[in-house]
């Protein structure tokens, strides 16, 4: 049996976070292990010392014991936070370590510098145990290095994916983005050290379990890994890859919607373009309008205006912002509830990043092709009733001003966003449950008349969490 990792956060239901074969811990079996795990934690605990581990602490716990009670073959962990002083991080003698491109995130924890992240990430390096990055900044993968030189770890560079590919055909990703190349080059070293140093696999390019010779680090770099020719397993392996909430495609009639969890600026650079690749490129609807919506939250001590900033390329039509709360109401499920955080904390925020994308727009308007100046326009421009904003006259393919919203939850959003053509939402209420806002009433008007809606959801894991449970109710079950 094989554990993949134990991963945070989850997108619907907290067993996502412990899998065996690929499949969540079944109800039955998550119930048993977390009373018997939180049972003997209580029973053990110092008096002085009074409170239970913290939500991952717990967790990750947990996922051992699983893990070890299950008799699982092989166990993939993923960190939670950087590395070095994570709680995954007392595994003394894992059998093959990983660090997958490096972005700034958590600031508050990791530093606020790639060259402290990597400093974090490289804390997972163990004597004697091989470890793999990608390929990565000059500075950054200089830290990388002499983090695995002072702990004696052989560390090595994947060579790029296409490396793999020479003399023979392309290898299919199951994961939509460019950006996953290098973490299907990173998973195949991994995959193959593992198979190696336990027995399963030998042949030539085999790692030694020893740092690399004085040559390369007195050249202050990092040797490549070998390549070598993946196996029928892994190319399947890799072509058949699934993992929800990533650059994920749902088409629901006239809605479509492009769901991704980026949350850092590398990440959502690698968004928009997927999304250009898998949107914006597509032909226009020959029987009528398109309109584009963005569907953005963040969370945390992220920097949202450089986040938003990254987006406007994608001219869309309306930005609509919300909390990660499925319900106004709290007595939703508590898998999708951050008790740290109020819906007044979180509304706020959500005003912030409106206020910050209405200024993004006005600054770009004077070079944006769809948002001409107004100065430049002259008598052309005056006041739509229908839109209840200034569009040009005689009107262009696709409207001209890129407004936003506000909503107190994600099933409003998405039921205005959806306006009743999405046979797995209902249709916004007809009265009572109106925006205040009169854009919203003509931007309705825009979306019940659309060929396509073409709707990206991203900037927090947990904001895709929310709209996942919501579009497809199985994941709840």
């Amino acid at each position: 049996m094989v554990s993949p990792p134990p991963s945070s956060p989850h997108l619907v239901q907290v067993r996502e976070r412990i899998r065996i074969n690929g499949q969540p811990l079944s109800k039955e079996l998550f119930s048993k292990y977390f009373w018997l795990v939180y049972n003997r934690l209580e029973e053990t605990k110092d008096p002085a010392q009074a409170s239970m581990p913290a939500y991952f602490r717990f967790l990750t716990i947990m996922a051992f014991h699983v893990f070890l009670q299950e008799k699982v073959d092989l166990a993939v962990l993923e960190v939670g936070i950087g590395g070095a002083y994570d709680c995954t991080n007392i595994i003394r003698t894992p059998v093959v370590c990983g660090v997958s491109s490096l972005g700034i995130d958590h600031t508050s924890i990791l530093g606020d510098t790639m060259e402290k992240i990597a400093w974090q990430k490289g804390g997972i390096f163990k004597p004697g145990v091989p470890a793999f990055t990608v390929p990565q900044p000059e500075r950054p993968l200089e830290v990388l290095r002499e983090r695995a030189r002072e702990r004696g770890c052989p560390l090595y560079v994947c060579p790029e994916l296409d490396a793999f590919e020479a003399g023979s055909r392309a290898l299919e990703l199951g994961l939509a983005g460019g950006h996953q190349r290098s973490n299907a080059a990173l998973a195949l070293q991994l995959s193959r050290t593992w198979l190696q140093r336990r027995g399963y696999e030998a042949g030539t390019g085999v790692l030694q379990d020893a740092l690399p010779v004085a040559e390369p680090l007195a050249q202050r770099s990092v040797p490549l890994a070998p390549v070598f020719h993946p196996s029928d397993a892994m190319i399947q392996g890799l072509r058949d890859t699934e993992w929800l909430g990533r650059t994920q495609v749902l088409p629901h009639g006239p809605v479509t919607w492009y769901i991704d969890g980026a949350h850092t600026t590398s990440s959502v650079q690698a968004c928009v373009r997927w999304f250009h690749q898998a949107a914006l490129n597509e032909d226009k609807p020959q029987d009528g309008s398109e309109v584009r919506v963005l569907l953005f939250n963040a969370t945390g001590d992220r920097d949202t205006a450089a986040l938003l900033k990254l987006l406007l390329p994608c001219h869309f039509d309306y930005a609509v912002f919300c909390p990660n709360f499925t319900e106004v109401s709290v007595t939703g499920s508590a898998d999708q509830q951050n008790f740290n955080v109020t819906l007044e904390n979180a509304l706020t925020r959500c005003l912030e990043n409106q206020k910050t994308w209405t200024r993004l727009m006005e600054e770009k308007g004077g070079q944006d092709p769809w948002l001409p100046p107004p100065l430049e326009v002259g008598g052309l421009l005056k006041p739509d009733p229908l839109r209840g904003a200034l569009l040009l006259v005689p009107p262009a393919e696709r409207p001209l001003n890129s407004t936003s919203l506000v909503f107190p939850c994600l099933s409003h959003a998405l039921q205005w966003i959806a306006q009743g053509r999405d046979p797995h939402l209902p249709a916004p209420p007809a009265k009572g449950g109106a925006h205040p806002q009169p854009v919203a009433t003509s931007g309705a008007v825009l979306l019940q008349e659309a060929a396509a809606v073409r709707v990206l959801v991203t900037g927090s894991l947990h904001l895709v969490g929310g709209v996942l449970k919501l579009l497809d109710p199985a994941l709840s079950q």
